[in-house]
C-alpha cells in the first residue's frame, strides 16, 4: 500500500505492518491505523507514522532500551481485551520527545502492541514513579551517535 507522510513522502508499505489503535492515540482518537518506520539502521527509534494524515507521526522507542527498570503492569482484563494470552505476546514503545537538547520518553501513556495481531492501545498508568517526560538520552551522547551511525 501506498501512504503519503510529510516527513518521507509517499512511501510503500506493506499492508501486513500496519498497526490498529481502536481506541486511537490520546489527542488523536480520530485516526487509529498507523505504521512504523525505521528512524535509521540499527537505530533505537522509530516513526509511528499514520496512514491517514501525512502530518501526524511520533517518534517512538522501546523503553527498555533506556529504562531496563521499566514494567508496564497489564492486568489480565487488558491483556483479555487485547486478545492476548501472555505478556509475551507485547511489545512495548513509549513516545519519544525532544526538551532542550534531552529526549524524552512517556513512560506514564505507553504504548502496547499485540504482536502477532497487529492492534494496540495507550495506556495510561497510575504509578507515578515514571512521568511524561523521563529523560532517555542527551543528544550528542555516545548512545545518540551510536544510533545514528
Amino acid at each position: 500500500m501506498l501512504i503519503n507522510t510529510s516527513r518521507f513522502g509517499q512511501i510503500e508499505v506493506d499492508d501486513s505492518r500496519v498497526i490498529s489503535f481502536e481506541k486511537g492515540l490520546l489527542g488523536f482518537p480520530k485516526y487509529r491505523h498507523y505504521v512504523l518506520i525505521e528512524a535509521g539502521q540499527d537505530s533505537y527509534f522509530w516513526w509511528l507514522q499514520s496512514i491517514e494524515m501525512p502530518e501526524l507521526a511520533f517518534v517512538v522507542t522501546d523503553p527498555s532500551l533506556f529504562v531496563p527498570t521499566y514494567r508496564v503492569p497489564l492486568r489480565e482484563d487488558q491483556m483479555r481485551e487485547m486478545g492476548m494470552d501472555s505478556v509475551d505476546e507485547a511489545q512495548v514503545f513509549v513516545i519519544v520527545n525532544k526538551r532542550d537538547n534531552v529526549l524524552t520518553g512517556n513512560l506514564q501513556g505507553p504504548l502496547v502492541v499485540h504482536v502477532g495481531k497487529r492492534t494496540g492501545e495507550q495506556l495510561v498508568l497510575s504509578d507515578r514513579r515514571f512521568t511524561t517526560r523521563v529523560p532517555l538520552i542527551e543528544l550528542g551522547s555516545n548512545m545518540q551517535k551510536a544510533a545514528s551511525a
